[in-house]
């Protein structure tokens, strides 16, 4: 049995040399970028801002008060008349979603394939490609056979994938059966415009394809720096690349049990996120697209 692409230490184990100031989704695709790169300790939800609604606002602020009741009226039933009002559960962490088979995570080859019939089932629904749910859903696996402790779930994974790249589909981009993601998916520089972090190249253009400024990278948007501390093969071709999407996904979820350590509680789940992307914004997003596709259903 070739095990060459599995990690030979523990992948929950923060290398010493890994600093916790730098996030990984600082790429410019989702809608908030990197804010400061200084790491941030878990913070309880603040509360929102008040606005006031005046003629039209005012009636139509009262309608959807009436129509969501005690509970939280999901913004499905209010897009697409087709389809009746679900509720989008606002809980941290997100709900696991539909339970994993039993796969054998050491496997040669692309271990992720025996997951496909699995995700055959939940692709119909939520949007997401099969070929990434196998990723998202063999990362969660390896994880609960290997650090069972930290309790990440697929959902989270989707829930991050889905909003840096669409799952590997950003600009047109596709995946392949093997999880390449083509052509390759890259950030704008990180120059510190557009409320973008400023990072100097760290790895002189060999990943980025950038010599001057360094720049996300792939379906989960890793920087070059933090690509090369926690990055790994999952998809067995002996390569770790940030642009497959079995690489990007298992490499994820060994950052964020790192950073997060129990992913199953509010403040381990919450951390995760914060240095994934410091941005508050960010995780409320990823949690709740992450909760959609624990109800089986595609976020809108």
């Amino acid at each position: 049995m070739d095990n060459s692409h599995r990690p030979t230490e523990p992948i929950g184990a923060r290398p010493e040399s890994e600093p916790l100031r730098q996030p990984v989704g600082v790429g410019s695709y989702s809608a908030y970028g990197a804010g400061s790169p200084s790491w941030s300790p878990y913070r309880p939800p603040a509360p929102p801002p008040r606005r006031r609604f005046t003629g039209l606002a005012l009636i139509l602020g009262t309608l959807l008060f009436v129509m969501a009741g005690c509970g939280a009226l999901g913004i499905y039933g209010l897009l697409d008349r087709g389809r009746p009002a679900i509720d989008i559960p606002t809980d941290v962490p997100p709900a696991p979603g539909a339970a994993l088979p039993a796969i054998d995570v050491d496997a040669p080859g692309r271990t992720a394939d025996q997951l496909a019939d699995w995700a055959a089932g939940i692709a119909a629904t939520t949007d997401i490609p099969v070929t990434a749910l196998e990723a998202y859903g063999y990362a969660a696996a390896v994880f609960a056979a290997r650090e069972p402790a930290c309790g990440i779930a697929w959902t989270t994974l989707a829930g991050i994938g889905s909003v840096e790249s669409d799952h590997g589909r950003h600009n047109g981009a596709s995946i392949e059966s093997n999880g390449d993601v083509v052509p390759v998916i890259r950030g704008l520089p990180l120059d510190g415009n557009g409320g973008r972090a400023e990072i100097r190249d760290t790895d002189g253009g060999a990943l980025d394809g950038d010599a001057e400024l360094d720049r996300a990278m792939g379906p989960m948007q890793f920087i070059p720096e933090t690509w090369q501390t926690w990055g790994v093969d999952a998809n067995g071709d002996g390569v770790a690349s940030p642009d497959n999407i079995d690489d990007a996904a298992l490499s994820a979820a060994r950052y964020l049990c790192a950073r997060g350590g129990t992913l199953t509680t509010p403040e381990g789940w919450s951390t995760a996120l914060y240095a994934y992307n410091l941005s508050r914004p960010y995780q409320m997003e990823v949690r709740d697209r992450a909760a959609a596709y624990a109800l089986g259903i595609e976020p809108r």
